[in-house]
């Protein structure tokens, strides 16, 4: 049971820390979906959305979110 129980810590800090990011983030005036690189085209009946930038903000949090993970784990 030991070892869920770092499992469930590891998890809980990990959203706790992306929890006060976006919060961080947000009193900044950078919200996700509309970031820089954030591609949005409109027609008459048609929005298209592509996060682009969005997306490599979160796969690089998540890189080093594991990363980090993987280091402090040995």
């Amino acid at each position: 049971m030991g070892g869920l129980g770092k499992i469930l810590v590891g998890l809980g800090a990990a959203l706790l820390t992306l929890g006060l990011g976006l919060m961080l983030l947000e009193r900044w005036g950078i919200s996700l979906g509309r970031l820089p690189g954030d591609l949005i085209f409109r027609r008459k009946n048609l929005v298209v959305f592509f996060p682009l930038g969005s997306m490599v903000l979160l796969s690089l949090g998540g890189t080093l979110l594991l990363y980090l993970w993987q280091r402090w784990g040995r």
